[in-house]
């Protein structure tokens, strides 16, 4: 049983690295962005690419091709400062690490990271439709316009130092404006809002950001109901930052497939403890009677299928010094 329980651990754990082989498993590299993806021009932002294999070095990458001085030939470890960007920094970035001993050796490249740039057009204008003041069950729309006309529009909404994506609407038909439908208004759709307008022949580049929008949605509500944002919107921010959903993937399946074997392992264990132990064929049970009684004997004997008892009763009313000699002989039928 040791040996099947071996066998099928190391059989589940080859196809957990067949996983993470045909996903970029362990040797990918990911790459995130810091404070955020999205950066105003002028500004800073510290590129880190990191591996579950840990590379000492790591190379950065622009997917089009575009020419970045700072990028050429640059070898790093873990983190790249990159600024003050431009609208030629806009775009998405892949890196690959390599360890020192095996420099031709490269990881599998990362999921790629889009860099936004923002402050490269004249920003639009962010309103409620029916005021700023919601009352709680009202539809909440936000309309973000701008003079120029657009074809994406980007809504942000910021909480607590952070903001998430809410959706991108193409531009009506002649009317440089967008509608963001967000459902009817509970506490959780209060916050402020901004929102972002960008081109198709470069949606990286967007355009400055609109002014505050404070919402406030009053009103006691029945519950609290999470934003609702149409079909086809999107609560993240613009980088595809997969993570480890592969690699977390495959070591559940691998943790709960241990948690089989070593179920089944102790099962059978006990099972192989319950053969172990033969059946007793005589028994002999003493007891003692509470009142200094001499003690009673009970012997059991097996005969193929009948057992004969035989018992020695001592009556209550003798004294102990006189130990009765009567002995009554019982045979019971054993049901098997």
């Amino acid at each position: 049983m040791t040996l099947r329980i071996i066998s099928l651990a190391c059989l589940g754990f080859f196809l957990i690295q067949r996983i993470w082989a045909q996903e970029g498993g362990q040797d990918k590299s990911y790459l995130s962005a810091w404070p955020s993806p999205v950066v105003s021009q002028g500004q800073h932002v510290t590129l880190q690419c990191h591996s579950h294999l840990r590379f000492d070095k790591f190379r950065l990458y622009k997917d089009d091709g575009a020419h970045v001085p700072e990028l050429q030939n640059v070898i790093f470890r873990s983190s790249f400062l990159m600024g003050p960007v431009t609208a030629a920094h806009a775009g998405t970035y892949r890196c690959h690490g390599y360890h020192r001993d095996s420099p031709s050796a490269w990881s599998t490249p990362s999921d790629p990271l889009e860099i936004v740039v923002t402050g490269l057009y004249q920003k639009p204008s962010l309103s409620a439709q029916g005021g700023p003041w919601v009352r709680s069950g009202e539809n909440v729309t936000l309309s973000c316009s701008s003079e120029s006309s657009f074809d994406m529009y980007h809504l942000l909404r910021e909480r607590k130092n952070y903001g998430w994506w809410l959706t991108g609407a193409q531009s009506h038909s002649g009317v440089a404006q967008a509608d963001f439908y967000l459902g009817p208004g509970t506490p959780a759709h209060s916050g402020i809002y901004r929102c972002y307008g960008s081109f198709n022949h470069s949606p990286y580049r967007w355009s400055d950001v609109s002014d505050p929008l404070s919402l406030s949605v009053i009103g006691n509500s029945s519950s609290h109901q999470p934003l609702h944002p149409r079909p086809g919107s999107s609560t993240d921010n613009p980088s595809h930052l997969h993570g480890l959903a592969g690699s977390s993937g495959a070591i559940i399946c691998f943790v709960i497939l241990l948690f089989i074997l070593i179920h089944c392992w102790h099962h059978a264990k006990k099972n192989g403890a319950k053969m172990d132990r033969e059946p007793e064929v005589d028994r002999t049970v003493n007891t003692e009677d509470p009142e200094g009684e001499e003690p009673r004997e009970v012997t059991y004997t097996e005969v193929d299928h009948w057992i004969f008892t035989q018992k020695k009763i001592t009556p209550a009313s003798q004294s102990p010094k006189e130990p009765s000699t009567d002995t009554s002989v019982y045979m019971d039928l054993a049901t098997c």
